[in-house]
């Protein structure tokens, strides 16, 4: 009979495939990402652009490491269970805290964020002693509690707050790159960063289709506001187009090969950074999301700066995370993905289009690359008989 300590971990029989409160708590994030849309619409500056980004890290790096926790830990395991639906309540939180996280309600961003941490941390940490991978547990801990003096204090300093955070940010995006290097415990090596490539490249699949789901969503909302003229359904029916060419672009093919990838690398390596390319291309789909209610509320308006930036910019972040992410798993850069990147930043510098004729751009621009990628592939297939 396998120990208390055992039984909490996850073991070689588990299922790989995403638990019932996985899913439960990814739901959480319907909510996050669109406050983080709404947040960025209504401060389009470079100082709201920095809030937004900043807010959209804090609630990424939430679901990041609880899907490492899911990945080690049994989702059968009661406490394992509890501590998925109070990570799904925290969330929730963060998420209602946005819009006024950097004014009145960031001592409850702040707490919610904290306190998924420090709980995750002490219920592990306690339910494994006598274990070795006690140490693990204690060492995420201990620099979850260091960051997390700097997440209070801006919750109780408005006016130190971005510096404070931007702190504590960097201390808990750098710990896992490092092991969690700790006093008198080390670091923890490759093997206890193990993840299972087969759940990890399921659960960022779901991830995407949730933040896709919300540009979706925000593009339906936007255009059952409107009178259904010409303009705005033209501009409606380019914004679903890029949100499925966006979509076709991350599964094909590095998304499908995520899961070996992650399997056969350095775990402290590729675990890690999928995890920060992945951020980027979420923060794509959050502008794209506002790009897209700009563009359909006003598909004639020309001369908007902000409005063309958001259009061409959402695709644009959402390529560099893309690119990085295929010279992740391939070691080799996409070089029509490149020029494609360059392409949005110089139409994004020149035009002074209406904001139908941007959106088409933007379209066009990501059509291409989708169509590029699928004639690699199909080259490829033909050469090695695939």
């Amino acid at each position: 009979m396998a120990s208390r300590p055992e039984r909490l971990l996850r073991g070689g029989d588990s299922p790989l495939s995403a638990s019932f409160l996985e899913l439960f708590f990814d739901l959480a994030f319907v909510l996050a990402l669109s406050q983080l849309a709404v947040h960025l619409l209504h401060d389009l500056t470079p100082v709201g652009a920095l809030h937004t980004a900043l807010l959209l890290t804090g609630v990424w790096w939430i679901w990041v490491t609880t899907t490492w926790f899911a990945d080690w830990y049994d989702p059968e395991s009661p406490a394992v269970r509890w501590l998925l639906v109070g990570a799904a309540l925290s969330s929730l939180l963060a998420g209602v805290a946005i819009p006024q996280a950097m004014d009145g309600r960031g001592l409850l961003f702040a707490g919610a964020y904290v306190s998924v941490h420090i709980a995750r941390g002490a219920v592990t940490a306690f339910s494994l002693r006598g274990h070795p991978r006690q140490q693990r547990a204690l060492r995420i801990l201990c620099w979850f509690s260091v960051s997390a003096v700097p997440w209070l204090a801006g919750g109780f300093l408005p006016e130190w707050r971005m510096p404070l955070w931007l702190l504590a940010l960097a201390i808990d995006v750098t710990g896992p790159r490092f092991g969690w290097p700790t006093p008198w415990m080390g670091r923890t090596g490759p093997q206890e960063l193990r993840l299972a490539g087969e759940h990890f490249a399921e659960r960022y699949q779901q991830i995407m289709i949730i933040a896709l789901g919300e540009l979706v969503l925000v593009t339906g909302l936007s255009y059952a506001d409107t009178d259904l003229a010409l303009p705005q359904t033209a501009t409606f029916l380019l914004v679903f187009a890029t949100a499925v060419l966006i979509g076709l672009l991350y599964v094909t093919p590095a998304g499908q090969r995520l899961g070996p990838a992650i399997e056969h690398a350095d775990p402290s390596r590729l675990g890690v950074i999928t995890g920060y390319l992945h951020l980027v291309m979420v923060a794509g789909l959050v502008v794209t999301a506002v790009g897209a209610e700009l563009s359909i509320a006003h598909p004639l308006r020309t001369g908007d700066t902000t409005a063309v930036l958001a259009i061409l910019g959402g695709p644009a972040l959402f390529l560099v995370g893309r690119i990085l992410f295929s010279a992740a798993i391939h070691r080799r850069l996409s070089w029509h993905r490149v020029v494609a990147l360059l392409v949005l930043g110089g139409a994004a510098a020149v035009l002074r289009l209406p904001l139908l004729a941007v959106s088409a751009v933007s379209t066009a621009v990501v059509l291409v690359v989708v169509v590029l990628d699928h004639a690699g592939i199909q080259s490829y297939r033909r050469q090695t008989g695939a």
